[in-house]
Order: structure tokens, then C-alpha cells, then sequence
């Protein structure tokens, strides 16, 4: 259920596989994306599990409405009813406020500074790394107290750079922005690799405490992958501080 925990620090990071929950095929198990076309229901039970396995209150965790955008959102508490933001990051200065982000091959990204008190999770597809969604987090994380210095940050599982095929315009596109995404199949065709490019504009912020997921989403059964699969479940990574 959950693939990676773990403590710096007093700052939780995790992320889960998809397995040991309750929805059926396609969605097959722990899926934890209430827009992928799963029954509410299921959903709902698979988040309870994830949050409680974590030993979090399950209406405790900030969700998002992710739209491959730079938007970032600063929380002190669960969306109200039907209030969920069309955001691609949260930021909170809430110790024990569980952030989540829901991904099938896109790069979840987790962040902390235990010392302000300041925790962030972004969804960085490729559209939103290009935009600028890891750069907007931190400023925002900045701007509430937190120290690059200080900030540890993780990267999920997410599609590698040597399976991510692109055209040959659509990765020039992407270099010439974050030229770190540049990337080559196996099989030698072009591609993009976004966690490189997440990790290389954390490193330009002063971001240095890192850590990056060595598994490939697309390669791993273990794991949803749009795709490979096209309609799926999602995976989540939660990020929140000791109280």
C-alpha cells in the first residue's frame, strides 16, 4: 500500500503503490484519483486506508484539483464541501496538515522545512515543469519562512527518462526551457525526462537536500501508468510535519 515512507527530521514523506485497496479493474487497487472514472465510493475507502496506514485523520489531507498549470495555494485546513482548487501545488505552514498529490506517470513533488514549520507537495507533469510549478512552490515556501537551504525535498515514482517518448519538436520545446529534461529513449528515439528537469530547478533554487524515487512507472506493475494503461488509478504522495 505504501511503497516509501519515510522521517527527516520530523517531516514525513510518502508514497504509495497500487496495491491493498478495493477497486476493481481497471483501477485495480489503491487507487486514490477521484476523477479517473472509479466509483466514488471506493475511492473514498482507498483514501481512508492510505491516511490511517500513515496514521493520519483521512479529513485531515488537502487534496487537489490538478490542472498542469503553475498555480500554487496556501492552505491552513481541508477544502471546505466541493471547494477543492484547480491548483498544481499547496503550501501550508500547518504542522500535522497532511498535503497530497495524485499522479500516474507525472513527478510528485514533496517538500519540507521542519525548522519554519513549512511543508508543499506539486504535481510536476511535463506542461507544469515547463510553467514553472516547481519554481512558483518554493517561492511560495520562501515567502511563508522557509530556507532553500533547509528545504528537503523528495521525487516520486514517475516515468523515466528513457521510456517518456516525445516528438523530436516537443522535446527541443522543452529544452529550451529546462534544458536538464533532455532526453533518449532506449530504444534511441527523443524523449523528456521530467524528474531531471524537477531536480535541476530545485538545484538552481538552492534546494540540495534531494531525493529522487528510482522507479519507473511505466516499467513497474507496481505502480499505475497512464501510460501504459490509459485508463487507471493514481497514485498519491503526502508530505506533512510533526506537531
Amino acid at each position: 500500500m505504501i511503497g516509501q515512507h519515510d522521517n527527516t527530521d520530523g517531516a514525513h514523506f510518502a508514497f504509495t503503490d497500487r496495491w491493498g485497496g478495493v477497486s476493481a479493474v481497471p483501477y485495480e487497487a489503491l487507487n486514490l484519483g477521484g476523477a479517473v472514472g472509479d466509483d466514488p465510493a471506493a475511492v473514498r475507502h482507498n483514501r481512508d486506508l492510505a491516511a490511517k496506514s500513515l496514521g493520519l485523520d483521512p479529513a485531515r489531507v488537502v487534496w487537489m484539483n490538478q490542472v498542469h498549470g503553475p498555480d500554487v495555494a496556501v492552505v491552513e485546513g481541508p477544502w471546505g464541501a466541493g471547494e477543492v482548487m484547480a491548483v498544481d501545488a499547496v503550501v501550508t505552514a500547518r504542522r500535522g496538515l497532511a498535503l497530497a498529490v495524485l499522479t500516474a506517470d507525472c513527478t510528485p513533488v514533496l517538500l519540507a522545512d521542519p525548522v519554519a514549520g513549512i511543508a508543499a507537495a506539486a504535481h510536476a507533469g511535463r506542461p507544469g515543469m515547463v510553467a514553472g510549478v516547481v519554481p512558483a512552490v518554493v517561492e511560495a515556501m520562501i515567502t511563508l519562512g522557509a530556507d532553500p537551504s533547509r528545504i528537503t525535498a523528495r521525487t516520486g515514482p514517475a516515468v523515466c527518462g528513457r521510456c517518456y517518448e516525445v516528438p523530436a519538436q516537443m522535446r527541443a520545446e522543452v529544452a529550451e526551457v529546462v534544458p536538464d529534461a533532455w532526453s533518449e529513449t532506449s530504444w534511441g528515439t527523443p524523449a523528456v525526462d521530467v524528474t531531471a528537469g524537477v531536480h535541476a530547478q530545485l538545484e538552481a533554487l538552492g534546494v540540495r537536500r534531494r531525493q529522487r524515487s528510482p522507479v519507473c512507472t511505466l516499467e513497474s506493475d507496481d505502480h499505475f501508468s497512464y501510460r501504459r494503461e490509459r485508463t487507471t488509478g493514481r497514485l498519491a504522495g503526502y508530505v506533512w510535519l510533526d506537531r
